[in-house]
């Protein structure tokens, strides 16, 4: 059984308070937003949606984030048969987009302008607080040295990562706009195969780089992701040519005025996560040149 040594260090490094500060704020922000009453919330029919959607976000990442600290304190990452290093960096930068995209939304859309309460305010302050921990953490592991850190602190690994954000945002949109439309209409049987294909490949190019599996492949890793790369291009030209057909059939219709917010989100979303994948792509296919000339 591993001996357990608890140093000074441990507890006086950035690392350690930064990731305090994930937890307490995190818990901090789905603790207030989960006692505020219906009042304090806009009555619109996008907002339960998106409140569970950042409640989701603060949780998950409260409980991700508070075993991680525990784990690493006790110093028993070694026994994890993950690749230790890209974990962090995965939670920081996950962590850091989907804050952000909560200390956003949650404001925007979930909060009642009218009858701004207390509580409201406090967990936008404490969502924000979250967002900054996670880019401190992020940072600060970009800082270590070199054979500390792994391949999602490079640049293709944080467009990963920015791919799976992506992805993830799609989920409560597309659960809106299939209520508002109806389900019947084909761009968004369209878009949303498009976003469900992307986010299954950004979560198995994760999990293989996670449990470092690149080795076991029958091909080579980065051929892999240089073809994951290309798929996500097209299908996000796709979706992102329907979001802005989706924007001249709104500025048609005044009657479609209300589900303008939504769509205007889906492409600012399409728009980043394509240009992640364009970035990828163009990484990937330079790597594979540069092997074959060597």
């Amino acid at each position: 059984m591993p001996v357990i040594v608890l140093e000074a260090r441990d507890f006086t490094s950035p690392l350690f308070w930064v990731r305090t500060l994930e937890v307490l704020s995190s818990c901090t922000a789905f603790s207030l937003v989960s006692s505020l009453e219906q009042r304090n919330l806009n009555i619109s029919s996008d907002c339960d949606t998106f409140r569970i959607f950042c409640m989701f976000t603060w949780c998950f990442f409260f409980v991700v984030t508070l075993l991680i600290h525990i784990i690493n304190i006790i110093q028993f990452h070694s026994l994890i048969p993950i690749s230790w290093k890209n974990l962090t960096m995965t939670v920081a930068l996950l962590g850091m987009l989907m804050s952000l995209s909560s200390s956003t939304v949650f404001p925007w859309i979930v909060m009642d302008h009218n009858a701004v309460s207390a509580r409201a305010l406090a967990a936008a302050v404490a969502s924000g607080l979250t967002f900054l921990a996670y880019a401190s953490e992020s940072c600060l592991l970009r800082t270590q040295a070199h054979e500390q850190r792994g391949y999602i602190s490079s640049l293709p690994g944080f467009l990963k990562i920015i791919q799976l954000w992506g992805g993830l945002h799609m989920i409560p949109l597309m659960v809106l706009i299939s209520k508002l439309d109806d389900g019947g209409h084909w761009q968004l049987w369209a878009s949303c195969f498009s976003y469900g294909i992307c986010v299954f490949i950004s979560l198995v190019t994760l999990a293989v780089i996670l449990g470092d599996f690149a080795g076991r492949c029958l091909l080579p890793f980065d051929r892999f992701l240089a073809a994951f790369s290309l798929i996500g291009v097209l299908l996000y030209m796709l979706a992102t040519v329907i979001c802005l057909t989706k924007i001249l059939q709104l500025s048609e219709a005044e009657s479609k005025v209300k589900n303008a917010n939504l769509v205007i989100i889906e492409t600012v979303v399409s728009s980043i996560t394509l240009l992640a994948y364009t970035v990828d792509l163009a990484f990937s296919i330079k790597l594979l040149c540069d092997r074959s000339h060597m």
